[in-house]
């Protein structure tokens, strides 16, 4: 099982322990991280050693991946696994996938490479790589199905996650009734955290500043340096709470702009990467959203900031409107998150991968 960075990790454990439960006995091992490990998987290959962002950046661990890939081959030919189960990561996990097939090993594809935004001519190639693939967007059935994978919409996997209740989560922050609570989630990875803190920071002091909100928590991942905090204060460990007490949120973009959905907090998203990667991402992508959550919507549910308008002024603007519950901008996100999430799927995503899995080994 391969999973290249912290979402995928994530997504992959709930998926390691249904095998488990379905396959006695079955031996699984990864790249992975931590919570795969803990899930009952043997970590092979970290995936620390190997996690980037970013077109510019990437080249920098070039080697490292180029070494991991030629053992993955020598694997696949030695007949050491019964099928590969591939978690999101697509620019590495497609080479991957091609190895195994190329060895005549099964592949499942678990949180499908978003080839609908960046390069869909690629969905070919990627047919050719995989004999299944579980998807957990509402519109990725259809876009690879007509590529000729066979597709499986699974939900998405955030809704397995045990959230806790808003009362629970400003309960175990500390926050006192009443008090009005801006998040900011600038990212799990460390240029994720470089590139968005500085600007989140300075924005969140101005709304404390204005008396826009009361308190500024942040969901600090270890990878993270936050420089200079001041009154921030720095939550790191299960982001959900944070999530489940703010009232608004600063959030960068990508899975975290449905975690927020699911909790129901208002939120302004954020992009901001090298300039060189920036512009190739504008010459490159294909959709009209860079958020999970207005492509899920399909319209313009949160306000989108890219590169340069990544402002303390427009970021500041923006979130002390949400900040207040009555505003119409809040109101109207609110009725747009809580589309979103009905469009999600319910519980369940980790067992019909598991299921999907055991299909393919069954065959």
């Amino acid at each position: 099982m391969g999973a290249g960075e912290p979402s995928g990790d994530l997504h992959a454990a709930p998926v390691i322990e249904a095998l488990r439960q379905l396959v006695p006995g079955v031996m699984i091992e990864a790249f992975g991280g931590r919570r795969m490990a803990a899930a009952g998987a043997v970590v092979r290959y970290p995936m620390e050693r190997y996690t980037v962002l970013g077109f510019v950046e990437v080249f920098r661990k070039l080697p490292a991946h180029w070494r991991l890939l030629r053992a993955l081959r020598r694997e696949f030919r030695s007949g050491r696994y019964d099928l590969v189960l591939l978690v999101d990561y697509p620019g590495f996990h497609l080479r991957v996938a091609e190895a195994a097939r190329g060895a005549g090993v099964p592949v499942l594809y678990y949180v499908a490479p978003q080839l609908w935004a960046w390069r869909p001519e690629r969905a070919r190639r990627f047919a050719a790589a995989v004999d299944a693939l579980a998807v957990i967007l509402p519109f990725e059935p259809e876009f690879f199905a007509a590529a000729g994978i066979a597709t499986t919409f699974v939900g998405h996997p955030l809704a397995d996650r045990p959230w806790p209740t808003r009362d629970q989560a400003r309960i175990g922050l500390g926050i006192g009734p009443g008090e009005r609570v801006l998040g900011l989630f600038p990212g799990s990875r460390s240029q994720e955290v470089a590139a968005l803190w500085p600007v989140f920071r300075d924005a969140a002091r101005k709304l404390l500043d204005l008396g826009r909100c009361d308190r500024v928590i942040v969901a600090a991942a270890r990878a993270g340096a936050y420089p200079d905090p001041g009154p921030v204060e720095l939550v790191s460990g299960d982001p959900l709470p944070v999530f489940a007490a703010a009232d608004a949120a600063l959030a960068k973009s990508g899975t975290t702009t449905l975690e927020a959905a699911i909790a129901g907090v208002p939120m302004v998203v954020s992009y901001k990467v090298h300039r060189l990667t920036g512009w190739l991402a504008r010459r490159l992508i294909t959709v009209p959203w860079i958020s999970l959550v207005n492509l899920v919507a399909g319209r313009e549910v949160v306000p989108e900031l890219v590169q340069d308008e990544v402002t303390v002024a427009r970021l500041a603007g923006l979130a002390g409107e949400l900040l207040d519950p009555d505003s119409p901008a809040a109101a109207r996100q609110r009725a747009g998150l809580s589309e979103v999430r009905a469009r999600l799927g319910g519980e369940g995503a980790a067992r019909r991968v598991a299921d999907l899995a055991v299909e393919l080994l069954n065959r």
